[in-house]
């Protein structure tokens, strides 16, 4: 399932298409995907200006001109894909209609934005933009790892005396929205913490070292354009290549990457998900 890098590179490759300009026409072409679409959903997107285009955890929000938001999730294998070439950017033509087409916009640019998700785990609703934070997705959520709102003093709150890994506690939503098993992995790797270690058990001046570590390792994501492992695109339709720079993500059993380690990547499962880490780097 696509990260938080994966839906900040969607949503970045998006505006350009989308931000200022106005959906003529909405196909609905389905009447649900992970759950029923919002009633009149065409007719509620229809004639509507899209005045900005944000993220909020791993949700994209467009908020229109009617004073409603549009939320989006991608869920395992869905896709908004650019077509056109409204600004000189996107050098796709309109490409045929194709069978997991479940949403597309058409816009007063020229562009096409296409929601493509062959296994329908994606979602998308639509919400009063002035209440959108109480939306049932979205009210749940912790401070964005990106943001001001997550800081040192917050992680060494939300880890006191918990029992649970840091590996668990880090996937939280309600400690830190967005964050997922890759970045996880990665960013417990860089601060040499292991998986298994008990969150309330990490020193104050380690947990105060994991809120940089994080932002580098998803601003580090961002800048290659997300993972493509299976079925993640970005908007243009081009891979991301962050997936070439894991450290521990995936490499089970091969080197570790430190200079002078001489330890094997181990892959450990914890609550059903993989835990890739270095033994003798983490601890």
């Amino acid at each position: 399932m696509p990260e938080l890098p994966e839906v900040e590179t969607v949503r970045r490759g998006l505006a350009p298409a989308m931000e200022g300009a106005v959906i003529v026409q909405a196909d609905v072409n389905r009447p649900d995907l992970r759950w029923p679409f919002p009633p009149d959903m065409a007719a509620r997107l229809t004639g509507r200006q899209v005045l900005a285009l944000r993220r909020r955890s791993k949700y994209i929000l467009a908020d229109l001109d009617s004073g409603e938001t549009l939320l989006i999730h991608l869920g395992m294998s869905g896709r908004m894909l650019v077509s056109g070439d409204p600004l000189g950017q996107f050098a796709h033509t309109h490409p045929a209609p194709a069978k997991h087409d479940h949403v597309v916009l058409h816009m007063d640019n020229g562009a096409r934005i296409t929601f493509n998700d062959p296994r329908r785990f994606g979602a998308m609703d639509l919400m009063q933009t002035d209440t959108a934070e109480q939306h049932k997705l979205l009210a749940v959520l912790g401070p964005e790892p990106l943001g001001n709102a997550f800081n040192e003093d917050v992680l060494l709150r939300a880890f006191k005396g918990k029992a649970s890994p840091v590996k668990s506690a880090l996937l939280d939503q309600r400690i830190v929205a967005g964050l997922g098993n890759i970045y996880v992995c990665e960013a417990l790797f860089r601060a040499g913490v292991s998986p298994r270690r008990k969150a309330g058990n990490i020193s104050p001046p380690r947990v105060r070292a994991l809120v940089p570590i994080i932002r580098d390792v998803l601003a580090d994501a961002i800048a290659a354009g997300g993972s493509s492992l299976r079925d993640f695109r970005q908007a243009d339709g081009e891979l991301g290549y962050f997936q070439h720079s894991f450290d521990v993500y995936g490499r089970e059993g091969r080197p570790c990457r430190t200079p002078g380690c001489g330890g094997t990547v181990k892959r450990i499962v914890q609550s059903g998900r993989s835990s890739f880490y270095c033994a003798l780097c983490q601890t």
